[in-house]
């Protein structure tokens, strides 16, 4: 089955193939066969009922440097001219990027959608993991200051992040002090509209966060990413490194849980963040990341994991 699959994704001669999930499974995609495409989400055109982009028809290799062609961008109708749309460009989960589900929204009854562009629009990463709050750290979704200050009262340490953020960027710990609290609060307040996430500081976080992947539900692997000096962000964007790892019997637990939502809703790519072994923090299903390590790790081969879902799904009709 040859298929025709565009990429909506960040500029491609910008990313580091040699951690970049979507360059690994474009690569995947193209060792069988398949047409590969890429755009951005400005390049997204409705018009009189069609949804076209204006794409470069791209083949991938993994040269560092020189990692891609491409060829004349050409102007694509995504329902008819594509088998499959991969929604893979990094957040800030702004109205650029909610506009962009619900454009991608319109074409689902003629092109598979990854993920589900609905599913993405109603799960943000920070929010929708609220549902599984039996298995987080104490939280509080707030913008105001006297809350804060009362959470930071009741669990003695704690971070603050942006509700919609993404790479680990942006993240800060209060000491029991509170230094800085009301200035942190105000700067927050100024930059971003919506509530911010606030959790208790959990010291765990220096054993590592562990990034559990799943595809079509089903856990496919994991790595333990570990902080760098001086941080407690872990995220491999800022500096963090990575492990190998296994499930904790808590994290079979969440990923029980988790898994069967994964797949009823159509997120067919997502990974999610325990700390601690047991501390779920975040479901990543905008544009999740950790495929190449993982199977650097463990001899796998995720992107045929996932293109044997999408091919199955799509024999199925």
């Amino acid at each position: 089955m040859s298929l025709r699959v565009a990429v909506q994704m960040d500029p491609i001669q910008g990313i580091n193939i040699a951690g970049d999930s979507t360059f690994a499974i474009m690569l995947g995609a193209q060792a069988r066969g398949h047409e590969l495409y890429e755009y951005q989400a400005p390049d997204l055109t409705w018009e009189g009922g069609r949804l076209y982009a204006m794409a470069r028809p791209v083949t991938v290799r993994r040269e560092p440097g020189n990692h891609f062609t491409a060829e004349e961008p050409i102007l694509l109708d995504l329902g008819r001219d594509i088998d499959v749309v991969w929604m893979r460009q990094d957040p800030p989960f702004d109205l650029g990027y909610i506009t962009a589900t619900h454009l991608l929204e319109r074409i689902q009854g003629e092109t598979f959608v990854v993920n589900d562009p609905a599913a993405v629009r109603n799960a943000p990463e920070k929010v929708w993991v609220l549902d599984f709050a039996r298995f987080m750290p104490p939280t509080m979704v707030t913008r105001s200051l006297g809350a804060a200050r009362h959470f930071l009262a009741k669990h003695g340490e704690m971070v603050v992040k942006p509700l919609h953020g993404n790479g680990g960027k942006a993240i800060f710990k209060i000491g029991p002090d509170g230094a800085n609290l009301s200035a942190l609060i105000e700067v927050f307040n100024d930059a971003w509209r919506e509530p911010h996430m606030i959790q208790a500081f959990l010291p765990e976080v220096a054993q590592g966060d562990k990034r559990i992947v799943f595809v079509d539900g089903e856990v496919v692997g994991a790595i333990n990413r570990l902080p760098g000096q001086g941080e407690i962000r872990s995220n491999l964007a800022v500096g963090g490194s990575a492990e190998k790892t296994e499930l904790t019997t808590a994290e079979e637990e969440i990923c029980a849980a988790i898994g069967p939502e994964l797949k009823a809703r159509g997120l067919l790519f997502v990974g999610i963040d325990v700390i601690g072994g047991k501390w779920l923090t975040e479901i990543n299903v905008t544009s999740p990341t950790g495929i190449v390590a993982i199977d650097q790790f463990n001899g796998s081969d995720t992107p045929a994991r996932i293109w044997d879902a999408i091919e199955a799904k799509l024999a199925r009709g």
